[in-house]
Formats: C-alpha cells, sequence, structure tokens
C-alpha cells in the first residue's frame, strides 16, 4: 500500500463500520427464527449481497473488469469452502446464544494459520503456535459447556449441535482464507468478492428440494436485509484495507464481541456465562497476539528485502 493512499484512521472507521453492519446481519439472521434452513438463509445471504457490491463496483468503474479471472476453477473452490463455512455458521447462529456464535468463530483465523502451514508451507514458529494453541484452549472454554448437552434434548441438544456447526465453520472458514490468499497472488478483490457471492447464490439453490420453509413478510424482510447487510459490510471491509494496513485494522474485528453481548442482552435477553467471558478474553488474546507476530514479520522481510537490493 502507497503512503499516498494510508489514511489508519479511515481504515480503523471503515473496519468498525463493517463490524456493525456484520452485526446486523447476524441480528438479523437470529431475528428470522431458527426454522428456516441454513441453505436458505445463505441463499438470501449471498444473493441480496450482490445488490450493494455490484452498485459499488460500477460506481468505482470496477464491474465490467471484476469479471475477468484467470482462475475460475480457484473461485468454484473458494465457494464451494465458504458455502459450507457460511451453512454451518449460520446453523449455529440460530441456535446459541449471539454472543456465544460469534466467539467461537474467533477460531477461523486460528485455524487459517494452522492450515497455512500444512498447504503453503509458510514458516509458523514457537510463537505463533503457542497462540494457536492457547486460542484453541479459549475456544474449548467455551464450547465445552455446550458439547455436554448433547446429552440433552430440546433446546439444550440444539445448542450443543450448534456450537459443533461454528466450530466446522470455523474450520472450513480457515482453509477459505488460506484460498483466498492463494487467489489474490493473481485476482482482484473485486472478483474474489463477485465470484463468491454468484458461486454461494447457485449452490445454496441446491438445498431447494430439500425443503424451504414457506416465509412470512417479516422472515422475508430480515433475510433480505441481511444479505444486504452483508454485502455492503464486504465492502466497508475492503475499504478498511485499501486505506490501513491489516495489521492495524484487524485488531478491531474483536470489537464484535462486546457489541454483540449488548446486542443480545437487549433483543434476545442473553446473559453471557463466565466461560463464554473467559473463553473470550483467552481467544482473543492470542488473536491480537497473532496479528502482532504477523506485523512483525512482515517488518522483517520488508527490511530482509531491502537489504539485499542492489540499491540498498
Amino acid at each position: 500500500m502507497s503512503s499516498e493512499t494510508q489514511d489508519p484512521l479511515r481504515g480503523i472507521t471503515m473496519k468498525i463500520l463493517s463490524v456493525i453492519v456484520f452485526l446486523c446481519m447476524q441480528t438479523c439472521i437470529k431475528s428470522a427464527g431458527p426454522d428456516i434452513p441454513a441453505g436458505q438463509i445463505t441463499f438470501f445471504r449471498s444473493a441480496f449481497a450482490l445488490v450493494p457490491i455490484l452498485g459499488y463496483l460500477a460506481l468505482n468503474g470496477d464491474l465490467k473488469t471484476a469479471f475477468r479471472t484467470d482462475s475460475p476453477f480457484g473461485h468454484l473452490k473458494r465457494g464451494l469452502l465458504g458455502i459450507s463455512a457460511m451453512a454451518c455458521g449460520f446453523y449455529g447462529l440460530i441456535h446459541l446464544p449471539l454472543p456465544d456464535a460469534i466467539a467461537i468463530g474467533y477460531a477461523s483465523p486460528l485455524m487459517a494459520v494452522i492450515f497455512a502451514s500444512l498447504i503453503l508451507k509458510e514458516q509458523v514458529r514457537v510463537y505463533r503456535w503457542t497462540a494457536v494453541a492457547l486460542g484453541i484452549f479459549g475456544v474449548l472454554i467455551i464450547t465445552w459447556p455446550k458439547l455436554s448437552l448433547f446429552g440433552a434434548g430440546g433446546m439444550e441438544k440444539n445448542q450443543a449441535i450448534g456450537a459443533m456447526a461454528v466450530l466446522l465453520s470455523a474450520v472450513i472458514g480457515g482453509l477459505a482464507m488460506v484460498q483466498t490468499r492463494q487467489l489474490v497472488r493473481t485476482e482482484k478483490t473485486a472478483t474474489i468478492v463477485v465470484y463468491f457471492s454468484l458461486t454461494a447464490s447457485v449452490f445454496s439453490l441446491l438445498s431447494l428440494p430439500f425443503g424451504w420453509a414457506v416465509l412470512s413478510l417479516e422472515e422475508a424482510v430480515f433475510l433480505v436485509v441481511s444479505g444486504f447487510c452483508g454485502g455492503l459490510a464486504q465492502i466497508f471491509l475492503t475499504e478498511s484495507y485499501r486505506h490501513a494496513d491489516v495489521s492495524t485494522v484487524a485488531p478491531f474485528e474483536y470489537s464484535s464481541i462486546i457489541l454483540g453481548i449488548a446486542i443480545a442482552y437487549v433483543l434476545f435477553g442473553d446473559v453471557p456465562t463466565w466461560q463464554m467471558l473467559l473463553g473470550t478474553v483467552i481467544t482473543v488474546s492470542a488473536g491480537i497476539f497473532i496479528i502482532y507476530r504477523e506485523h512483525q514479520l512482515g517488518l522483517e522481510r520488508k527490511a530482509a528485502r531491502k537489504a539485499s537490493s542492489p540499491a540498498a
């Protein structure tokens, strides 16, 4: 990123806006109710996200070039991983308290570190491995009380399955992050975003024969708004990385848990447990350390390249 385009304050503002709008999306999905299939939610989330995304690209004159790609199979793979992660995450979201679903989802970047080491052969040293292990321990503190409900019935069992679904979403989401890292080497951000939404919209329609719910007007409005919010949040997120380094804006992702606790308490009457709060503190601390470590390694690589250049 050139110094001319850097504006850290604007980047942070865009990131916080993306967190707020993503939370609005999650709140709408949860408000729509627990009886809507995850595939149907995924379709609305993906299809109606295209409205603000395509409008944004048109305003910036990027609409035509956004569809040019040298990696159609890569986009297909990214789309399949993304839709699987979304479907699992949405299932968990409608069956878990909002803060719990958010906090368990923080495992996704931890999984990305593991998969980057295994698949991309990125070097991960002891500091980051320690942070990953600590973060996973934090996630287990949050999920363990839920998993112990497997022997129960009704809503309690639904919470156990929901916790497993969000954990699975985090694992698949980590794989999707690694696939995105591979795509950004040759593909524009706009291209990745557009093809992901298109792929997710098409493939989520395959769940239609398995039974979609007949929506009331209120449920339909909630799902349409969730999709629009998802697309708008993606735009804010893209803009945040345009104006500031990842290491600057990424920690603000964790502000979602504070807002999520407040929204869950006011709208749904959910009170966080001590296990959820303790596990979240541990997981967030590990995530912030990984971001810090990535930043330090980036500075070291930049300094090494500068020292080895002929002009140095």
